[in-house]
């Protein structure tokens, strides 16, 4: 099984752009609400616009939510740790969860208040016409913000910013409604100023309800979608020298990375060092052509091996190779072994016998001998004779 380490200098110089990308619009977001804000929060009291208060509540929420992006996007960039293996980007998630909590808390708030207002009887005195002008700034401000926060969101495939953009361009949709609301108002329809606020908290409780439940998938570890999954297979079957596959499992991280693992059958007569190479391009492939996939791990598996019990009790190298050397310890052949290779497959194994060239005239002599092993010792299907030079170095695999 292997589990190498994909993040290239490359990818990190990207990582640390995209974060700074990130801070930056979050700032701007957070210096643009804070100020609209309290402009709108007075200024509504001043003009007598519940609109425009509820309005400002908004942009207060929005301003709640840039601190806890900001503090998570600086957590998300920490390094993989021991506590942390796969990295802090779930960070994000988290975060997108709780500014989803904000929108709902605020919906609620909004929604209820506009009610409240509809209920009373009281008569109300319209909004002046700085009410009105502030909610033509706010429109203007805040649809500029959510272009640039989307831009940079898609840019750094952060789905945090995202919806962090989407919270703007809410505040930009309600400052609309307030804006009708007002301006309604003043031409006497004084129920449309309660009305707007209603409306801006279902607006928030839509942006929240939609981010609240993608980050709760992503929290418990929903996979990519089924379009990309096979996207995934099609680019692992290309590897040469890889049969089939099973258990393609992903899991995707902090809105857009995806963490995978995979088995993966190759010829059982391969070599280790070959079957590790064949694992090191697939990860290779997918990292470069599929954008989700920050990091996969690759499970080798020898083609016709079979997964069963009786398989699973197939002895080890330590158990085994032991009988077979007491079994052959007097044969003519036995002093000149140089390696013995083990191969498991379906519930039997396979044994190939390394032995020097001079061992070749006796070939058919030795294979004799060593057949008559094999039938004695279960699970043995077979021992093949091989012949080679003598090694430098001579070890068991």
């Amino acid at each position: 099984m292997t589990r190498p380490h994909v993040h290239s200098a490359a990818a990190h110089r990207q990582a640390r752009s995209d974060f700074s990308a990130k801070r930056r619009a979050t700032i701007v977001g957070a210096l643009v609400n804070l100020p609209l804000a309290l402009i709108k929060v007075l200024v509504g009291v001043i003009g007598h616009s519940q609109a425009l208060i509820a309005d400002g509540v908004h942009s207060a929420a929005d301003l709640l939510s840039d601190a806890v992006v900001l503090g998570a996007v600086q957590m998300g960039m920490q390094q993989a740790d021991h506590d942390h293996p796969y990295g802090h980007a779930r960070m994000e998630t988290a975060a997108t969860s709780l500014v989803s909590l904000f929108l709902l808390i605020t919906a609620g708030a909004l929604a209820y208040d506009g009610i409240r207002h509809l209920a009373t009887d009281a008569p109300s005195t319209p909004p002046t016409l700085l009410a009105l002008a502030v909610a033509v700034l706010s429109l203007v401000l805040k649809e500029g913000l959510f272009w640039y926060t989307l831009r940079v969101a898609r840019k750094a495939k952060s789905q945090l910013i995202e919806a962090n953009a989407w919270h703007h361009r809410s505040d930009a949709l309600s400052s609309i409604a307030a804006l009708v609301a007002i301006g309604g108002s003043m031409l006497g329809y004084a129920a449309l100023d309660a009305l707007g606020a209603i409306l801006i908290g279902l607006m928030l409780a839509f942006i929240g309800i939609r981010y609240g439940w993608q980050s709760f998938r992503e929290l418990v570890d929903t996979g990519l979608k089924a379009d990309r999954i096979q996207v995934v297979r099609e680019q692992i079957a290309t590897v040469p020298g890889v049969r089939h596959m099973r258990r393609l499992r992903t899991r995707t991280m902090g809105g857009h990375d995806a963490f995978a693992d995979v088995g993966v059958f190759v010829d059982p007569y391969v070599s280790l060092t070959e079957a590790h190479r064949i694992s090191e391009a697939i990860t290779s492939r997918l990292v470069r052509h599929v954008d989700e996939i920050a990091d996969i791990c690759v499970h080798i598996e020898p083609d016709g091996h079979a997964d069963s019990d009786a398989a699973h009790a197939l002895p080890l190298r330590e158990q085994i190779l032991p009988e077979l050397e007491r079994a052959w310890q007097d044969l003519p052949a036995a002093d000149g072994i140089q390696r013995v290779t083990l191969h498991y497959l379906d519930d039997v194994i396979e044994v190939e016998v390394q032995l020097p060239l001079a061992r070749v005239p006796f070939h058919e002599r030795d294979q004799a001998a060593f057949d008559a092993i094999a039938r004695e010792i279960s699970p043995i299907a077979e021992i093949r004779l091989l012949y080679a030079a003598p090694q430098r170095t001579q070890r068991h695999e």
